[in-house]
């Protein structure tokens, strides 16, 4: 595949990890899962981040260099707003663009396939 992105594909992270596991288990599969959509080039229009999911994008996460890497490629990541408030994470984002919910709506009528992990 070629270094663009899929204009039609969207990823959401709902959780703070993948799957419902130790949560050291939990990001070590969502690192890994980042990591090979970036060796293969198999790269999302975006990826949206809403529930517990906004963690992922703050001080402290454990694939903030992943997401790094994806959004310096071209990969759109919008982080909801009401989650970051919620969890009084604001402040600490480190990584992607802080939007609302009409974003990740956007988004989603957009792409032709949506994933939620």
């Amino acid at each position: 595949m070629s270094e663009e992105t899929n204009e039609r594909l969207v990823i959401q992270i709902t959780r703070d990890g993948m799957g419902n596991a130790d949560p050291a288990l939990s990001h070590k599969l969502l690192s890994k899962y980042l990591q090979l959509l970036l060796d293969a080039d198999m790269l999302p229009s975006a990826i949206t981040f809403y529930t517990e999911g906004v963690r992922l994008v703050c001080d402290g996460s454990p694939v903030l260099a992943e997401l790094e890497a994806l959004q310096a490629r071209g990969v759109h990541l919008m982080v909801c707003s009401t989650c970051l408030d919620f969890f009084g994470l604001k402040d600490r984002v480190r990584v992607g663009l802080v939007g609302g919910m009409t974003d990740i709506i956007d988004a989603q009528w957009q792409a032709s396939k949506v994933i939620t992990l």
